[in-house]
């Protein structure tokens, strides 16, 4: 049983200080804007295979060498710069995941130029509103739900790569989509408020009410 003064995650002990920033200012807060949210499924595929605390220790650096996750300086990427990348011991050295996140760029910047905002887009699945997933206790999450399994099964098919369903769900978590916060957690409540309404639709037309 967890102490009374702290009724947080367990997975974010005290005593890691970094990890319980992480859980008390970012992890489960919605977030909408399309290039950060790309970002975030950029570090969870580097993720694959390792652990969250890794990606968190070299995600500053990560930034800083992977120019900012900006896909539209990532898809012009040679292999020169690939090689370059490679060279510094801040990052996920992976050339398998630093090429997926090429792709990754390209995938997005596909999806803008056809119109499709990637935030709108992931939204849509849940309708606009972050689903509650009403835990307990955080090891009685499950590691992919049909939600995730769908929006993998559909990045795949836009070109994307590392999204399989339980990066997919991670993802979910961490960018407020699904709030996996515990219910006896302060952070539950506090997420909770700081998602958008969805935008109201006609119910006789189906279009957004303006």
């Amino acid at each position: 049983m967890k102490p009374l003064d702290d009724i947080h995650c367990g997975w974010a002990p005290a005593k890691d200080e970094l990890y319980r920033a992480y859980h008390d200012t970012e992890w489960g807060v919605p977030e909408y804007d399309s290039r950060a949210l790309w970002e975030k499924f950029q570090l969870d595929g580097f993720q694959a295979g390792l652990s969250w605390i890794t990606i968190l220790r070299k995600r500053a650096e990560m930034r800083k060498e992977l120019d900012g996750f900006d896909p539209e300086k990532i898809v012009r990427w040679t292999p020169k710069r690939i090689e370059k990348a490679l060279q510094n011991p801040g990052i996920i050295r992976s050339p398998t995941k630093i090429n997926a996140m090429i792709g990754n760029a390209r995938a997005y910047l596909d999806m803008r130029d056809r119109g499709e905002d990637f935030s709108d887009y992931l939204w849509a699945f849940v309708d606009g509103a972050p689903v509650d997933g009403k835990l307990d206790h955080w090891r009685n999450v499950k590691p992919r739900t049909p939600l995730s399994e769908a929006i993998s099964k559909d990045m795949i098919r836009r070109g994307y790569k590392f999204v399989g369903p339980v990066i997919v769900y991670a993802c979910l978590q961490a960018v407020g989509l699904v709030n996996d916060h515990e219910l006896t957690c302060p952070r539950h409540k506090a997420v909770q408020t700081l998602a958008r309404k969805p935008v109201a639709k006609d119910s006789k037309s189906g279009r957004r009410k303006t």
